[in-house]
């Protein structure tokens, strides 16, 4: 009886996990509804992604249905341990080249495969420090590099705060940490189409991209999703860009805004580890007539963690603020 009871228990859990909002959409080409999974990526797909990732071989991706499929403890354990779209795409996804788009969900089979292919296969927008360079083996792709991401998540010691550095195509880049982005929501957005707007979020830092879901029609759209940057040692402001999603033609911009990440990060660098301090205010960024905050944004130390709350007018449009919280995350390797 206890083996009848485990597929029933682990059905739940992957059920648990699938209603969180960044796993609603492909994390491939953002379909709705995806009812497919990769055990060993981490990632929830449609049905047309699925076919890619077959091709891709077991060694790359291994899929299974979340409904039909039965699942091992262990392959429940390694997509939870994850934690879905949002957190493999932060890495999947981090180096998104200048012009490279991700396919839509009426993508065509080859414009799919191609970025699939390129997204796992060859790795071509994963993070440099987890970059699997060479294999003696052909099974060994996937097992070695998914350990280095299971390593990445799970990371939990107190070492010092020194720069990671790593090795890109045009030089060295040294990271210092990760900021988790929480898109709260937007109001009085811009109409795009006839009466509404199909928004989503773009976060621009660096060479890295990330980007929330499509709210369907809707101008005080909720997002309540985490994005995740890395943030080089060398960095400038996150730029932020709002676009009304369009099937038959070129999204429309709904306007834009910089978010200054300086008072955030020399804030907590100064204090360290912020799980030595009670709850404080340790630093401000203040409202200027030469930026998109709509009050001062405080930054703060609650439960042991560097937080940023930044309500923001977007800018070169006729309407629309957006409401979102950083977190800085120093890098404990």
């Amino acid at each position: 009886m206890s083996q009848l009871g485990r597929p029933t228990s682990g059905k739940r859990r992957l059920k648990d996990l699938l209603v969180q909002r960044d796993n609603h959409f492909c994390a491939d080409c953002g379909a709705p509804d995806p009812k497919w999974a990769s055990a060993n990526i981490g990632v929830f797909i449609c049905l047309k992604c699925c076919g890619v990732h077959r091709s891709l071989g077991t060694h790359i991706s291994k899929v299974l249905s979340v409904t039909l499929d039965e699942w091992s403890d262990d392959e429940i354990d390694a997509l939870i341990e994850v934690g879905g779209n949002a957190c493999a795409n932060s890495i999947y996804e981090a180096y998104l080249p200048e012009g490279v788009s991700k396919p839509r969900p009426d993508a065509s089979h080859e414009d799919r495969s191609k970025f699939i292919r390129s997204k796992y296969e060859l790795q071509e927008f994963l993070k440099p420090s987890l970059r699997i360079t060479s294999t003696s083996k052909k099974g060994s792709l996937q097992s070695s590099l998914s350990k280095k991401i299971m390593d990445n998540f799970q990371s939990s010691s107190s070492s010092s705060q020194q720069p990671v550095t790593i090795q890109l195509q045009e030089g060295m880049v040294e990271f210092i940490g990760v900021l988790k982005i929480t898109i709260f929501k937007g109001t009085n957005l811009a109409v795009r189409d006839m009466l509404s707007s199909d928004p989503y979020v773009v976060l621009t830092l660096g060479k890295q991209k990330a980007q929330t879901a499509v709210v369907k029609s809707n101008l005080n759209p909720v997002w309540n999703e985490e994005l995740m940057l890395s943030v080089p040692q060398d960095f400038g402001a996150i730029k932020l860009q709002v676009f009304d999603h369009d099937t038959f033609s070129a999204d429309d911009i709904m306007g834009e805004a910089h978010i200054d990440i300086q008072p955030l990060i020399t804030s907590a660098m100064a204090f360290g580890d912020a799980g030595m301090f009670g709850n404080m205010q340790i630093g401000k960024w203040l409202k200027s007539h030469d930026n998109a905050l709509i009050d001062d944004s405080t930054v703060n130390i609650v439960d042991g963690k560097v937080k940023q709350a930044v309500s923001l007018k977007l800018q070169n449009v006729e309407s629309g603020e957006l409401d979102l919280e950083l977190e800085w995350i120093p890098l404990e390797q």
